[in-house]
């Protein structure tokens, strides 16, 4: 992740360095090399994803492009924080270090498990859910996707059920907690202290909360950062806002091309561009000067 970019723009490198410094990893090693087994354990893959995310918005920011409104999926709220110029890069790792110990202590003292559900609507998976209980809704991914969080067994018996409601597929993620549930909502008073002490700065540009759905001031933005451990994240419904308030290029900034994919099943008349490379970013430096 964010290797090449890199090696071609000293001032992405420079955003591994400071990530590295702030978390107490060796996130250019980790990013770039792996192993995958140590880049995915929750405390490490936190840190390491804010901070390729912050890298690649470095390599966009060298072009002079600047967005009108940023959004985050998850924990990518953190990098959406530092865009907006809520939080300082340094401020935004740090907290999402604290947040990748918080999350991974949550997980360890109540274990739970995710599933991804694809082919069944909102309302049927939430009734699913309440049905079974001890699982919910977690992320709002598309129309058609949602993620339930839960107990092991629950999220286990959710399975089953789905696929005789008629979902086309249902996929066990590979992650060690119910991560956006109730389950881990003891993870919001070990970050708290963390959020409460970082530095704080009037947004210059918009945020959109994925907890919300709606624009948010930077007043309620701690506060909502907390509620977020254990809230769903409400994706579907954070850009088909941005598309009703006009928004119509998303730009994905970091590792992948997810976001996009999920862009375009929210809404088909959506322009996405993922930018992780040096040829992405020449693509978007095309396209924003209207060469396509």
């Amino acid at each position: 992740m964010g290797r090449d970019l890199a090696g071609a723009l000293p001032s992405a490198r420079a955003v591994f360095e400071l990530g590295s410094e702030v978390s107490g990893l060796d996130l250019a090693r980790l990013c770039f090399d792996g192993p995958l087994d140590e880049l995915t354990e929750t405390e490490v893959q936190q840190p390491a994803l804010v901070t390729t995310s912050l890298a690649c918005l470095e390599a966009v920011h060298s072009l002079g492009i600047e967005p009108a409104v940023v959004v985050g999926h998850s924990v990518g709220e953190y990098s959406a924080l530092a865009a907006c110029g809520a939080l300082s890069a340094r401020d935004a790792i740090g907290l999402v270090a604290e947040r990748g110990r918080a999350t991974a202590k949550a997980a360890r003292e109540r274990p739970g498990a995710m599933a991804a559900v694809l082919g069944l609507g909102d309302l049927a998976v939430e009734e699913l859910c309440a049905g079974i209980g001890e699982v919910w809704p977690a992320n709002y991914n598309c129309p058609g996707q949602v993620v339930v969080s839960g107990a092991v067994n629950a999220v286990d018996r959710l399975v089953e059920e789905a696929g005789a409601l008629g979902a086309r597929r249902v996929v066990k993620l590979r992650v060690t907690g119910a991560f956006h549930s109730p389950l881990v909502a003891g993870a919001a008073e070990t970050l708290r202290p963390a959020v409460e002490q970082a530095r704080w700065q009037p947004a210059e540009i918009a945020f959109m909360s994925t907890v919300t759905a709606s624009i948010e001031p930077v007043e309620r933005l701690p506060g909502l950062l907390l509620e977020q451990l254990s809230a769903p994240v409400r994706f579907t419904h954070a850009v088909e806002a941005l598309v009703r308030d006009g928004v119509d290029l998303f730009v994905e900034v970091g590792p992948g091309q997810v976001l996009c994919g999920l862009v375009k099943r929210i809404d088909r008349s959506a322009r996405c561009l993922s930018v992780g490379d040096p040829s992405s970013l020449a693509k978007l430096e095309e396209v924003v000067s209207g060469g396509s």
